[in-house]
């Protein structure tokens, strides 16, 4: 019970200097989305993973997961962070850190988004990157928009064709026009694809978002998309994992 009430103290500090801070909200962000069978394929011993591999998380077979919203330029970590939780996170204890202050709705949205809620990588994201993202309304508006432009792919056409090729190759140029298509031309040049290697198998790891823009709860991914700087494509392509240890 003391080491819940130290935490909640903690989160609470942290808040405060947020909002104390008077700095204007992000404008740089990478939205880094995952695909949970692929990552499994490598930490098949972490809690979402086990559950994946047995079936029991059906959404994540299918369409692509929440890493997380990572405020730019790269190295932008841990603002008005303590010392103390810095180096909880990068010891990886993330059970340790603070839980993360969050409305009931969005909480719920999450653990569908984000498999690695299961790990505490919620906590993780929001010490290293949310506390960067500067948002008036801390973790819980740093999540919804988040959510918000994780749906917006999700819902589209990049997100019916991942659907479409489970099992089966996809290259990154199909996966580039899919974005074109879906957000604007020239979306599809601010997104990276990443890939893991598997048993001589090289498999689609995630997609990495290049946008520019403050996010309001009416935001467009096609124009933060637009507005960004094109990006190099990354891999050449991959297989879309199937669930379970290959």
């Amino acid at each position: 019970m003391r080491r819940f009430a130290l935490a909640i103290l903690i989160a609470a500090a942290v808040a405060a200097a947020l909002m104390s801070r008077g700095s204007a909200e992000s404008a740089r962000h990478v939205l880094s989305l995952s695909w949970q069978p692929a990552f499994c394929e490598t930490r098949p011993g972490t809690a979402e993973c086990r559950a994946l591999n047995a079936g029991q998380l059906a959404h994540a077979e299918t369409q692509l997961s929440l890493h997380g919203l990572w405020p730019q330029p790269r190295g932008t970590f841990y603002c008005d962070v303590p010392a103390r939780l810095v180096r909880l996170d990068e010891a990886g204890r993330w059970d340790e850190l603070p839980p993360v202050d969050l409305d009931a709705e969005t909480a719920r949205a999450l653990a569908v988004a984000m498999p690695g809620t299961a790990s505490g990588l919620e906590r993780h994201e929001w010490i290293k990157h949310g506390t960067c993202h500067r948002a008036a309304g801390g973790a819980d508006e740093y999540y919804d928009d988040t959510l918000l432009l994780m749906a917006q792919v999700s819902g589209s056409e990049v997100g019916a064709l991942i659907a479409g090729r489970v099992g089966a190759h996809v290259e990154t140029a199909d996966l580039r026009a899919a974005f074109a298509r879906a957000f604007g031309a020239g979306a599809g040049q601010r997104v990276e694809v990443q890939c893991t290697g598997d048993g001589g198998r090289r498999l689609i790891l995630g997609l990495r978002l290049h946008l520019r823009g403050v996010i309001g709860p009416d935001a467009a991914l096609g124009t933060l998309l637009a507005q960004a700087e094109p990006v190099a494509p990354g891999c050449g392509g991959g297989i879309v994992d199937a669930a379970g240890l290959q």
